[in-house]
């Protein structure tokens, strides 16, 4: 009984030891993946034409998703907003809630969950194709740096297009919340525009920015280290997509926290 409860016991710590050791293991190989990414940000040569076909394929084509995930979640908080505030008689709160979820929140939470979803699995598709056919090896062979080559470009356009889609989305945000507050709840159009330039302030949109320029680093470095050291076989690469998404969503939430703390303590 005694024997049998030790082994338990250290089949458990084991168990813990290994998870840990993991986790560590982890951690070490992707701090080091994002300090070769920065070095070779900092450093040329630079790929011009993949900038810009990434900032298209994170950028442009992320836009619908982003606006239509802000329009109906600006317009679901209004409604949920006046359903709580009628309780209290103070229904005419509601523009200033929805402009300032939308700008804090909301906006960059949502658009980087969206990128984690469309541009961070792409990206780890892509790249774990890319190792398991071996075109990542033969750029070395043609003294092309993969880093350089396909790391930064959507490192870049993570950094710099993610807060240009949450400004877009504040705005098609705040534009669901008047639909709902104007032809829904019969608030005053003009009432309701004056009462949310009057509340938000600017800390409160360039907070959303700046989570918005980590989120968007967040999504792209997860989707293109998970691609890069992607498994070998289909297999390989359908792990490294759903841990690029996964990682990059639990991160998101985390430094979402971490920022908010950091903006408004």
């Amino acid at each position: 009984m005694i024997s049998a409860l030790n082994h338990s016991v250290l089949l458990a710590c084991g168990f813990v030891g290994h998870v840990i050791m993991t986790a560590c293991a982890m951690i070490g190989t992707v701090s080091f993946f994002i300090w070769d990414t920065i070095r070779h940000v900092m450093t040329p040569p630079w790929y011009p034409v993949k900038i810009g076909q990434q900032f298209l394929s994170i950028g442009f084509f992320s836009l619908a998703v982003v606006g239509m995930t802000a329009l109906f979640s600006g317009m679901v908080i209004a409604l949920q907003s006046y359903t709580g505030f009628s309780r209290f008689n103070a229904e005419g709160a509601v523009a200033n809630v929805v402009v300032l979820t939308i700008t804090r929140e909301l906006a960059p939470v949502l658009a980087g969950l969206m990128l984690a979803a469309r541009v961070g699995a792409s990206i780890a598709a892509e790249l774990g194709t890319m190792r398991v056919t071996e075109q990542i090896d033969a750029l070395k062979t043609l003294n092309v740096n993969p880093m350089k080559y396909l790391v930064v470009p959507r490192v870049l356009s993570g950094l710099l297009m993610l807060p240009v889609l949450v400004f877009i989305a504040d705005i098609i945000g705040v534009m669901g919340g008047w639909l709902v507050g104007v032809y829904v709840l019969d608030f005053s159009s003009s009432s309701y525009i004056k009462q949310t330039i009057d509340f938000v302030q600017w800390i409160d949109v360039m907070s959303g920015l700046i989570k918005a320029a980590i989120f968007g680093l967040i999504v792209t470095i997860m989707g293109c280290y998970h691609g890069y050291n992607s498994g070998r076989g289909a297999q390989g690469v359908g792990r490294a997509t759903t841990n690029a998404v996964v990682s990059s969503a639990i991160l998101i939430l985390i430094f979402n926290y971490l920022l908010t703390q950091a903006l408004f303590s």
